[in-house]
């Protein structure tokens, strides 16, 4: 029989945004790393203050090749040797960059497209996410009948997308800018068309709005991802989140509602 405590879904940003990208899931005595943008030396500095263990750590998952997200992906492999699963498609991008190309091949395992994985005793579905990189992947995943979702970069939401986080009781969505700040902000024209161009970030009104058609009554709490240093603030990103809920009906605290810090890590959550 399964515990209450074996299946509480803990889950920590160790940071989350351009800086870095990096999230710990543990649920039903499994655990994973989402992304290697952080330091082995930060990631075990900050698993130590929570009481938490590498060793339980079966997997690495990748959601994409941008060097915030793998950064110390090659750093990993070569000191953790944590199976590194990705799509093919990804894998490839992986096995000639600069960062993973030495390291990686011992690691690589691959997420089959359309079906339920078996990663370390959970199981992850990824999903193609509209973004600027090589193939970028978001990723539901479920262990001891809980369903978790994170989708960290995206131009836009698909309808996928929306079918796998309306099944979840924890969502993690980007939430990266305020229209009016980067419109507003001295970025150059161009790199404000990247950003919002459909294959660049989510900005707070999408964020929100899709928030709108993920919401169901199992929903129990929602991760605002990868906000930008300068064209956003937490305040601007969960407002915008929360009064699209209000406007469907949801009222404040029946769920939880929280932006992840950049560049620090949040708590450990235990849900």
């Amino acid at each position: 029989m399964t515990s209450s405590t074996d299946r509480a879904l803990k889950f920590l940003s160790f940071t989350s945004g351009s800086c870095g990208n990096c999230y710990y899931l543990e649920c039903g005595g499994a655990a994973v790393l989402i992304d290697a943008g952080i330091s082995i030396r930060s990631l075990k500095k900050v698993m130590l203050a929570n009481s938490l263990s590498l060793e339980k750590v079966s997997a690495i998952l990748v959601t994409h090749d941008h060097l915030d997200h793998i950064r110390n992906l090659g750093s990993y492999c070569k000191r953790l040797g944590k199976p590194v699963y990705a799509s093919a498609r990804l894998h490839e991008a992986l096995s000639r960059h600069t960062f993973t190309a030495d390291y990686i091949s011992g690691c690589r395992k691959y997420l089959a497209q359309g079906e339920w994985n078996d990663v370390g005793g959970m199981l992850v579905r990824y999903f193609t996410v509209p973004h600027d990189a090589t193939h970028t992947c978001g990723f539901a995943i479920a262990a001891a009948g809980r369903k978790f979702f994170i989708m960290t970069d995206a131009g836009r939401i698909t309808d996928e997308a929306v079918s796998l986080a309306s099944q979840a009781e924890v969502v993690v969505i980007e939430s990266n800018y305020d229209v009016d700040m980067l419109m507003g902000g001295p970025y150059p024209h161009e790199l404000k068309m990247r950003i919002c161009g459909g294959n660049g970030h989510l900005s707070n009104d999408e964020c929100a709005l899709a928030l709108t058609r993920i919401w169901h009554p199992g929903l129990k709490a929602v991760f605002l991802c990868h906000l930008s240093e300068n064209n956003n603030t937490p305040k601007a990103a969960y407002n915008a989140s929360l009064q699209a809920l209000e406007g469907i009906g949801i009222e404040k605290g029946s769920l939880l509602l929280q932006p992840l810090p950049r560049t620090e890590p949040s708590a450990l959550y235990s849900l």
